[in-house]
């Protein structure tokens, strides 16, 4: 039995732009997955360093890629008031504005899909949609191997059984983030809250984790996309429409007991250009329980986490907010609620 404990509060660091003060910080790791005896180790250390990384030569076809971005781009330029007779997010479906129950919003439209259900307002989006989800676990399968391959840590299916599960628990996200015009000047707008707006530039998506084993986003050409770094600053990523964008996520972290970083981020709204993403979420099955890897630890080595399942943490996900440190529910060293 997982003894839960008060959930800490991440700071929340506001700096608009941001740039690293990170001395060694060179630019967001590239790996080509062409070149898989060297990408196994830069996707360590590019795990290690940062929880975050670009990958080339994926293989994802990027005519799918296209076609499904396109759907997306007509299902959001629908009327208003026809996205909202589709299925409002509970928690899947469409929304806007309200990210989750907690009080979370932000600049933003979204469909948020199941892995085994993509209901859409065609059948042309709804197949392009399982295509490409089958392509991206494909590319997280590929991903997880090589990283386990780099931790050499047997069987190499270690991770990426939990993706290939028949009952892994996948989500498929589509996001629009429309322009973001100054919010001062549109006081009518749902959009125009305090809580999402600094200044002039607003906060599309606010900062977090995310609480899966990997997450693989790609994007239109617009920017807004920012990784959160140790020093206490904040990046941006350049956007690149033909590589995908991979996360290390929360169970990540704790199956290689820390040794990986699940990488905080935001997305900020640009002024001018509309943001179109498609983010991959791969979780393992509901019941799948998760701790740190024996074939990993080291000899004396403690686990910092508490044996929890998938379905525990995900529930623990729809009980906080987006920007408060869900993994320190289940750290060995809480204090239990009584």
């Amino acid at each position: 039995m997982v003894m839960i404990s008060q959930v800490e509060k991440k700071p929340v660091v506001d700096i608009f732009p941001t740039k690293s003060n990170k001395t060694n910080f060179t630019g967001i790791p590239v790996i080509d997955l062409s070149r898989p005896e060297d990408a196994k180790n830069l996707i360590i250390n590019a795990c290690q360093d940062y929880g975050f990384f670009k990958v080339i030569n994926h293989g994802v076809p990027p005519l799918l890629v296209s076609e499904l971005e396109n759907e997306a781009v007509e299902f959001f330029n629908m009327r208003q008031y026809e996205k909202d007779q589709y299925c409002p997010p509970n928690p899947f479906g469409y929304g806007r504005n309200k990210i989750g129950t907690n009080g979370d919003v932000g600049w933003i439209e979204y469909l948020l899909l199941t892995s085994t259900n993509f209901p859409t307002n065609s059948k042309i989006f709804s197949s392009l949609t399982n295509e490409y989800v089958k392509e991206v676990r494909k590319l997280g399968c590929n991903i997880l191997e090589l990283m386990a391959e780099g931790l050499k840590i047997e069987p190499k299916n270690v991770l990426s059984r939990m993706l290939s599960d028949e009952k892994a628990d996948t989500v498929f996200r589509l996001n629009h983030y429309p322009p973001c015009l100054d919010p001062i000047s549109n006081p009518e707008s749902d959009l125009n809250n305090k809580s999402m707006s600094h200044g002039r530039t607003s906060i599309g998506f606010g900062e977090h984790t995310d609480p899966q084993l990997i997450s693989i986003a790609r994007s239109n050409a617009a920017s807004g996309f920012q990784i959160y770094l140790e020093d206490g600053t904040w990046v941006g990523v350049p956007p690149d429409e033909t590589s995908y964008f991979i996360n290390v996520d929360d169970l990540l972290e704790v199956m290689t007991n820390g040794r990986f970083r699940s990488v905080r981020h935001r997305v900020v709204a640009d002024s001018f250009k509309s943001r179109v993403s498609m983010i991959y979420f791969g979780g393992p099955p509901l019941m799948e329980k998760i701790s740190p890897l024996g074939s990993l630890m080291e000899p004396g080595e403690e686990s910092l986490y508490n044996e929890f399942t998938w379905f525990e943490y995900k529930s623990c996900t729809y009980k906080t907010r987006l920007a408060d440190n869900r993994l320190s529910l289940f750290h060995k060293h809480s204090h239990p609620v009584h």
